[in-house]
């Protein structure tokens, strides 16, 4: 699983849209104003995240993969401020916004008191953009189709997907061949003709065809005559319901939903796209895809206003869902699938041990440090130096096993819950981020002499120097199979 993940950070996405800001102001309320019937906010702090197709943008490069972003703003504070919202995520590519001194950045302010949204204030212009607008939008959007593996168009009725664009836009990934998902918000679906998906939730599906979309069979009688108006697959995003894809060739596919609280649903649509974008961007499948979109959905609907995920979040959603979240089994992981096993670990109050070395050849001595280890923790994490870092440290006759081999050794172990590799010569960079619980040394240190000690200790861990059992050692016994048998042999 922790392979789909990592194939995001290859994915490279166009999206195409309306451009917003988002900004929160969150407040207290005591009193009603004396002035009018509304409730008078004390303000305490305020935020701005993206919002719109840039929200899109934001969830697709916080997930690790590279996204080009084509919009319209203008050179004011509203698009500095959307500007250092996008950079905190990396990865978003803006030379594509074109620039319209014609009107203002679109604004969507939220007033909350107590996290409950007291008023929103919009600022924005619907008029037409200008044709010379259009024409830099398109060649724009050409670029980054161009260059990327797939495109999303964010439409939210604010103009930037005009008919002229999306028809351009549309024959441009298509005689590219690129995969074209559209998050709708036009009652006529067939301006989307070209599309290879569309996702949209079941009040825009029924405003679209005039169909009730409740029961799964309503919801595929819909869903088939969209797909009948635009050509485009439909990925239904249902609520409670979870969500539903109708593909031209194959029966319905359905997902129940995997929320398991729903505070705020303000971008939960943007996630979905975002996530289903880069999945599919990525080489995988559109079960695949649906799976990982679902789960994002679940999360991003428990957190306050629009928000992202980041892949550690997604992974754990997913792995918890398969009952597989607890990895536990010696297997061996990269650092990124340990960090995010170990927070899990954490926020279930289990105690994790950590311990390396480059265990060539595995003694009894290894086993009794191992023991000890694993019976003062929950969860007995094993480091392994590379084949690289150990002939560093101990010659190039070193290792007698490749680092796989010892991995699978390693990892065959009860006692053992995962292994890791590292390749410096020490690990206090792997040490400093897991943050253990429990450092792990032989007797034949002492604690001053471990690395990784003082980290461990400063954040509230503790170090066990492990007895040693005498006369065992790796060295000893490549040693000993170099040495000649004597003695009768008959």
């Amino acid at each position: 699983m922790w392979d789909m993940v990592q194939k995001f950070a290859s994915a490279k996405v166009a999206v195409i849209g309306d451009l917003m800001l988002d900004i929160y102001i969150q407040g207290e309320v005591s009193r009603v104003s004396p002035e009018a019937p509304v409730p008078i906010v004390k303000r305490v702090s305020e935020r701005t995240v993206p919002g719109g197709a840039a929200n899109v943008a934001a969830n697709i490069a916080a997930l690790g993969a590279t996204v080009h972003l084509v919009g319209v703003a203008n050179r004011d504070n509203g698009f500095v401020r959307l500007t250092e919202s996008l950079n905190q995520f990396g990865g978003v590519d803006l030379s594509g916004v074109v620039m319209d001194e014609s009107r203002s950045t679109i604004t969507k302010t939220r007033v909350l008191g107590r996290h409950q949204q007291i008023v929103r204030v919009d600022s924005e212009d619907n008029s037409p953009f200008a044709a010379a607008i259009e024409d830099a939008l398109i060649e724009a959007a050409k670029i980054a189709i161009d260059t990327c593996d797939l495109v999303i168009h964010s439409d939210y009725g604010k103009g930037v997907l005009s008919d002229r664009v999306l028809e351009a836009t549309m024959a441009h990934a298509r005689s590219a061949g690129k995969l074209v998902l559209v998050d709708p918000k036009r009652r006529d679906f067939s301006a989307y003709r070209g599309a290879s998906i569309i996702t949209p939730n079941r009040a825009e599906l029924t405003e679209a065809t005039g169909l009730a979309c409740e029961s799964d069979d309503e919801a595929e009688a819909a869903a088939r005559l969209a797909s009948k108006t635009c050509g485009a697959d439909v990925l239904l995003t249902r609520s409670e319901r979870g969500m539903s894809y109708f593909g031209s060739d194959n029966p319905p596919m359905h997902l129940a939903t995997v929320a398991r609280e729903v505070f705020d649903v303000s971008g939960a649509g943007d996630t979905v796209v975002a996530v289903l974008g880069v999945t599919l961007a990525s080489g995988l499948s559109i079960i695949e895809a649906m799976r990982a979109a679902n789960h994002a959905a679940g999360l991003v609907v428990a957190k306050v206003g629009t928000a992202t995920i980041s892949p550690q979040e997604l992974l754990l959603a997913m792995q918890d869902s398969e009952g597989s979240r607890d990895i536990q089994d010696g297997r061996l992981l990269d650092i990124d699938e340990l960090l995010a096993t170990r927070a899990f670990w954490r926020d279930s109050g289990l105690k994790v041990g950590f311990a390396n070395g480059c265990f060539d050849l595995i003694h009894p001595g290894h086993i009794s440090l191992i023991r000890q280890a694993a019976s003062n923790c929950d969860r007995l994490v094993m480091a392994l130096n590379t084949d690289a870092s150990v002939r560093r440290l101990k010659g190039p006759s070193r290792p007698v096993q490749t680092e796989d081999a010892r991995a699978d050794v390693m990892g065959a172990l009860k006692d053992v819950a995962a292994v890791v590799l590292f390749d410096e010569d020490t690990p206090y960079d792997l040490i400093a981020a897991l943050l253990p619980d429990l450092l792990v040394k032989g007797a034949d240190y002492t604690e001053d002499q471990v690395v990784g000690a003082s980290v461990v200790r400063d954040a509230g861990g503790a170090v066990l120097l492990a007895d040693l059992t005498q006369g065992q050692s790796t060295s000893r016994l490549i040693g000993r199979s170099k040495t000649p048998v004597t003695g009768n042999t008959q």
